[in-house]
């Protein structure tokens, strides 16, 4: 680890745990060429995440959990974005989701309490499908066309959803749909050994590749009744979500490697027209500079974002609803730019296919698109600034 892994370690714990992290990120590393060039899910890389621990990271210890503060998360989502942003991501989702539903207890506790058993005692893991062909995400407001239809006392679901992220290791979907007698929409939980839950391969980006996104097909899906595990309010103003934090930490990791990148190039790459490598050209070592700066600047932004949300009390939580936006959009943004100007430095042989780079600018520039996407972000501002 360099000093930027440093900076925001604060207790023993974390940096155990970071230790820990970096052997596992650089493993990753070796790995993630193979799994972008081929756009297949990194399975070796969650049996190593199992067999570790991490499934059960942000789960609290009063379900046999490690308990892991949101800022602790972040700490290690980074790190392992470092090694290959794919895993982090992915691995992102699952984590948060599951931090999430403790936070929030609007889950029945028996049901989140066996969920949290399977996910320690099988290393099942958990993902929303929640986007849709036509409505797109959710944070825009679409009604789910998906249709949950009540009969003789159990759910039957049918619908589509894209953009599902660790489609092919998942063991449970939670999917919302809009429940036909009230109107209302619903989430449900839906084991992926249910007849009519099929996977259609259908991800094929430049960026993201081993995420393995793919479709979510739901046909005459039969469940139970208490498969209905919460029941939407409609929100007027932004939800304070403090584990989607796991997106910016993500991308930020990736830049994080892409300057990393670029320092080592600059420290032997010597062209005939130097009597030493580059890294003692004053413009290489601005634009590191300015690197170190936006990278400085932006993970600070994000640790006291997670740092304030775990202090405040969960009641309180919702008056972090813009600070979370507002660093959603300044880490991510910033990642971009890292990105840009790491390859800047290498130049031309930044976009070979044998060098990282190139994938981590495919890979960083998704996080634009995660939620919530800059227009949504600029927009509340911008309401919240006139309404006051």
């Amino acid at each position: 680890m360099n000093y930027l892994d440093e900076q925001f370690i604060k207790t023993t714990n974390q940096r155990n745990w970071l230790l820990k992290t970096d052997k596992l990120s650089k493993e990753f590393a070796e790995r993630a060429d193979y799994y972008d060039r081929n756009g297949v899910f990194p399975f070796e890389n969650f049996d190593a995440l199992k067999e570790e621990g991490y499934l059960h990271l942000t789960i609290p210890k009063e379900f046999g959990g490690h308990g892991v503060s949101l800022y602790e998360f972040l700490l290690v989502q980074e790190k392992i974005a470092q090694g290959d942003g794919a895993t982090a991501l992915s691995l992102g989702w699952h984590l948060g989701l599951m931090m999430h539903l403790h936070v929030t207890q609007k889950w029945d506790k028996e049901i989140y309490k066996r969920v949290c058993h399977e996910v320690i005692s099988t290393k099942a893991l958990i993902n929303s499908a929640a986007t849709e062909p036509n409505s797109g995400s959710p944070a825009r407001g679409g009604k789910p066309e998906t249709i949950a239809v009540k009969e003789n006392g159990h759910w039957i679901i049918n619908g589509k959803k894209i953009f599902t992220s660790l489609a092919p290791a998942l063991h449970y979907f939670i999917v919302p749909a809009t429940i036909e007698e009230t109107g209302e929409i619903g989430d449900f939980l839906v084991p992926r050994s249910t007849t009519g839950v099929v996977i259609e391969e259908t991800w094929d980006t430049v960026g993201m590749r081993a995420t393995r996104s793919d479709d979510l097909i739901l046909t005459n899906v039969h469940l139970p009744e208490n498969a209905l595990v919460e029941r939407k309010e409609k929100k007027e103003r932004p939800s304070a979500q403090g584990w989607l934090l796991h997106i910016p930490a993500c991308y930020i990791g990736i830049a994080l490697a892409a300057r990393n990148e670029a320092v080592s190039f600059a420290k032997t790459y010597q062209p005939t027209s130097l009597p030493h490598p580059i890294k003692e050209v004053p413009e290489v070592r601005r634009k590191i500079a300015e690197i170190d700066i936006k990278l400085t600047t932006a993970r600070t932004l994000l640790y006291s974002t997670a740092n304030k949300w775990d202090e405040t009390p969960q009641e309180e939580r919702g008056k972090l609803a813009y600070d979370l936006a507002v660093t959603k959009t300044v880490v991510t943004n910033t990642a971009v730019e890292v990105v840009d100007l790491a390859m800047r430095i290498v130049g031309g042989q930044s976009l070979y296919y044998s060098n990282p780079l190139q994938r981590y600018y495919r890979d960083v520039r998704a996080g634009l698109h995660n939620p919530p996407s800059d227009d949504i972000t600029n927009k509340i501002i911008g309401d919240r600034a006139f309404r006051e």
